[in-house]
């Protein structure tokens, strides 16, 4: 239960009551945090059960010290999982240490990514066909939904490639320069996903304009004939 997670992460780690409150909460944006001794870090991972066409993440939440590493998430995390499984058939993977471990799981989630984005864009693609062929109140609807899953897609995105940043820049103890340059690599590909993120938003703005000036021109053209 929840309230078992926050005795454990209080009595048992004694992790900071700050931060306790954080991983315990519903939903919270990337960010990282040092408390000295241990690092707090929120990513998000992509929910694989939400609804068909539609982008919806879910926080991870990561307790990282000299030697251990503590992942809070609410139901099952496909990321989490594969690296878990990895482990068991390669016992050098967890050899290399909590953070090498940390990086795993990271990458493993913004390689999940990808799909997702790529689904995004031949959604807008579809869109598209269907503005320049005729306008109708249903498309402006998919427009706007559309509109609110690449918003989504931003908001996570774009802190946590400032998060993933800072652990490439080893500005923390825990990261050694090994683990660091991992973690520039996954940074360069959320540099790449928060462009994607742009270029739909743009894209998709500019869709929005042409459907509403389509129907205006519909429009007109009735109140001519009439």
């Amino acid at each position: 239960t929840p309230e078992e997670g926050r005795v454990i992460l209080t009595d048992l780690f004694h992790f900071h009551e700050l931060a306790v409150e954080d991983a315990m909460s519903a939903l919270e944006f990337p960010k990282v945090e040092s408390y000295g001794d241990y690092l707090y870090l929120i990513l998000h991972r992509i929910d694989f059960k939400a609804p068909e066409h539609c982008f919806r993440t879910h926080d991870v939440d990561f307790f990282l010290g000299p030697n251990y590493l503590v992942t809070i998430h609410s139901g099952e995390s496909r990321s989490i999982d594969d690296v878990c499984q990895i482990c068991q058939r390669n016992s050098r993977a967890l050899g290399e240490g909590a953070a090498a471990f940390m990086h795993r799981i990271v990458d493993s989630m913004v390689d999940n990514y990808r799909p997702e984005v790529e689904e995004l864009g031949e959604r807008l693609d579809e869109i598209e066909e269907k503005v320049f062929e005729s306008s109708s109140a249903s498309l402006a609807k998919d427009i706007i939904n559309f509109k609110r899953d690449v918003s989504s897609l931003r908001r996570v995105v774009q802190p946590q490639r400032d998060v993933v940043g800072r652990l490439g820049r080893r500005e923390f103890g825990f990261i050694d320069e090994q683990i660091a340059y991992r973690f520039r690599d996954v940074h360069d590909h959320l540099v790449r996903l928060v462009d994607e993120s742009m270029f739909l938003q743009d894209r998709i703005t500019s869709l929005l304009d042409a459907n509403m000036t389509t129907g205006a021109n519909q429009l007109n053209s009735v109140m001519k004939v009439l």
